[in-house]
């Protein structure tokens, strides 16, 4: 069994931890939090006797394989960090870093440490994204896809009545393209690669970060038009245009339906189930590389390109974090 502690005590911490168990793979056997109280109650939930409030602690703690890292995204490289140099492996939750500079170096980091490092990019583990992939040849020639992912904040109205939450502050290098936009943005990037041209536009909050934004990744023959939005929602889905057909996706980040439509013919639905939770299949594909001890997988080649494409829109947006003072973006 892989021995798991956590880093976060929020939903998507409740959530990892349940699909990890689920794949009967993991034993939690920490969890960390600022919050004592909030260890405590997370760890009363899972039965899990030993919590932290003191990072320290938990890097040097040995009933531990790998942590998994929900945090504000400002603070997943010294965490990451902290537990590579302490031989624990890493699953960290996106964007992995808040830009290309830190990105690059705690890929190194786990290199010389002989750690994995993992960022938590479901979607693209998903067995629907992969039906997806496999269905692309179909469409014959690609010429326009739109990936669309607008969801109403629950902190928006928080940041409208003159407060100041983590999800509109760019010391936690947040903002709607690092935590709505990285879902279209990676789903893209995992199909089509790197992009010949970037175009990238954003409206700011007073606070520095972009409340929504688009940008569009060009492949010369055909464009990726990207929607995200943390102050509206949208209900539109998101769509693969070729010259022989189209295919139509709902919920893009979870893959929840897809329709094949050709162009000449009736549309189908073609969506395979998926496991009711689904971080299911990246907790699965983790506890593969980490049997395999498969340090230079596939994944740290979406991260790197993810990172920089993401530094690249920020670059373009006048988005700036105060991590970015100590690197070159």
């Amino acid at each position: 069994m892989i021995r798991l502690a956590t880093i976060g005590t929020n939903w998507i911490t409740e959530k990892f931890i349940d699909a990890a168990l689920q794949t009967q793979q993991y034993q939690l056997t920490a969890i960390y939090s600022r919050d004592i109280h909030k260890a405590d109650a997370l760890a009363k939930k899972y039965q899990v006797k030993t919590v932290f409030d003191q990072l320290t602690q938990l890097a040097q703690y040995s009933n531990v394989d790998v942590v998994y890292i929900a945090s504000p995204n400002s603070l997943h490289f010294e965490q990451a960090k902290l537990m590579l140099e302490n031989n624990k492996d890493v699953i960290c939750e996106k964007p992995l870093t808040s830009n290309l500079s830190q990105t690059e170096l705690l890929i190194e980091i786990a290199r010389q440490n002989q750690q994995l490092i993992f960022e938590a990019l479901k979607t693209i583990y998903l067995p629907n994204y992969q039906l997806i992939a496999h269905y692309l040849p179909k469409l014959g020639r690609i010429r326009k896809a739109l990936l669309n992912y607008c969801q109403y904040s629950s902190r928006y109205d928080s940041y409208l009545n003159g407060n100041n939450p983590n999800t509109f502050n760019p010391n936690f290098s947040n903002g709607s393209i690092m935590d709505i936009g990285v879902y279209p943005l990676n789903f893209g990037l995992g199909l089509w690669g790197s992009p010949n041209r970037i175009c990238a536009s954003a409206v700011k909050l007073e606070s520095g970060v972009d409340a929504h934004g688009s940008v569009l990744l060009n492949y010369d023959d055909f464009d990726v038009i990207i929607w995200h939005s943390k102050v509206s929602n949208s209900y539109l889905p998101s769509e693969i245009q070729g010259e022989k057909g189209s295919l139509i996706i709902k919920n893009l980040s979870c893959c929840e339906n897809i329709i094949y439509q050709p162009r000449i013919g009736e549309k189908k639905e073609i969506t395979l189930k998926q496991h009711s939770n689904d971080m299911y299949y990246e907790a699965e594909e983790f506890a593969k590389l980490y049997r395999q001890r498969k340090l230079d997988h596939n994944g740290l080649v979406y991260s790197l390109l993810s990172s920089k494409i993401l530094t690249k829109i920020r670059k373009q947006t006048g988005v700036v974090f105060p991590a970015d003072q100590d690197s070159v973006i």
